[in-house]
């Protein structure tokens, strides 16, 4: 196959009101034809968000928003028309129906997930085009990541199942909690 798709590599730079240094990232292989949607998508699974329940815009350099429009809302309450805070002053073009293909090689762009914690994501269109079979061994439907590192915060700053924010983290149990599935779990060996 030809070098036809875009890497895009994307870092997470703030969110839920912490900067991240070092940045964590991944580096994505996409279509041109892919749209921007499936990108947000994308960024999602490999930045482990679960609620998806927010909305996220992109923005471009030279200043056009994309984001998934707003149907649906009315049914929460008030939702936020063109000109919410964070959303700039111009509409924005819907992101489920706008491809790839209108991004340069080396463009970099903002993509903003959940505008009330803003998980902002700087992204950065590779300087060369990539063959997927060559990057990650298949040829995928979708953005789909081919190289990672960091650590990824929770979506709301958990750190285990119960943390409400307020209590100390339960006691360590070592290995102990666990059923006795791998020899040196629970509390003996498995015979």
């Amino acid at each position: 196959m030809a070098r036809t798709w875009l890497s895009i590599r994307v870092d997470l730079v703030e969110g839920h009101a912490q900067t991240f240094w070092p940045r964590p990232g991944r580096i994505f292989a996409a279509a041109r034809s892919h749209t921007f949607a499936q990108l947000a998508a994308a960024i999602d699974d490999a930045f482990a968000r679960w609620d998806r329940a927010h909305l996220h815009e992109f923005e471009l350099a030279d200043g056009t928003r994309l984001t998934t429009p707003f149907e649906g809302w009315d049914d929460v309450g008030p939702g936020p028309g063109p000109d919410a805070p964070g959303l700039g002053t111009r509409s924005p073009l819907d992101d489920e129906k706008t491809r790839l293909s209108r991004l340069q090689l080396g463009e970099q762009f903002v993509y903003v997930f959940d505008l009330g914690d803003g998980w902002t994501h700087l992204c950065t269109v590779g300087e060369r085009r990539i063959d997927p079979l060559e990057e990650l061994g298949i040829l995928p439907a979708r953005p789909l990541p081919y190289w990672g590192w960091g650590d990824m915060p929770d979506q709301y700053g958990r750190r285990w199942d119960d943390d409400d924010g307020e209590s100390e983290p339960p006691a360590d149990p070592g290995l102990s909690d666990l059923p006795p599935l791998r020899p040196w779990w629970g509390t003996g060996a498995r015979g």
